[in-house]
């Protein structure tokens, strides 16, 4: 099992840029695929960005790409997102989440962290 503590949200001004961090507990946090997902008022939770293990592989939804980077350090047991180019409609709680496999990352990781606001002004 994995615990997640997401960090690094904020008030940030349309265009700037942000990096969430999540810092998960556990030996085995390097053996996880890590995902990104958030939620804004009254919509349903979406898949954000993901990237396995080995930092190999990484996946974007299509409204991000080009302006969010997953990395991770699995020396220091955390994945970031970098944000760019920030939009009002990025305006959402972020979450990570966790699975062993990177094909499932996407649609139903097995562990999620709490959550952190992130609020981008026009």
């Amino acid at each position: 099992q994995v615990q997640l503590i997401e960090s690094g949200g904020g008030l940030v001004q349309a265009g700037g840029s942000l990096r969430l961090s999540c810092t998960g507990t556990g030996r085995t946090f390097s053996n996880y695929a890590m995902g990104w997902f958030r939620q804004a008022p009254g919509k349903e939770r979406e898949f954000v960005a993901a990237i396995s293990w080995t930092s190999d592989n990484t996946r974007y939804a299509d409204s991000v790409k080009g302006r969010f980077t997953a990395s991770r350090d699995n020396a220091k047991n955390t994945v970031y997102l970098q944000m760019n180019s920030l939009k009002p409609e990025d305006t959402a709680v972020y979450y990570c989440a966790a699975d062993w496999y990177f094909n499932q990352i996407a649609t139903s990781p097995k562990y999620w962290g709490q959550g952190t606001q992130v609020t981008v002004s026009s």
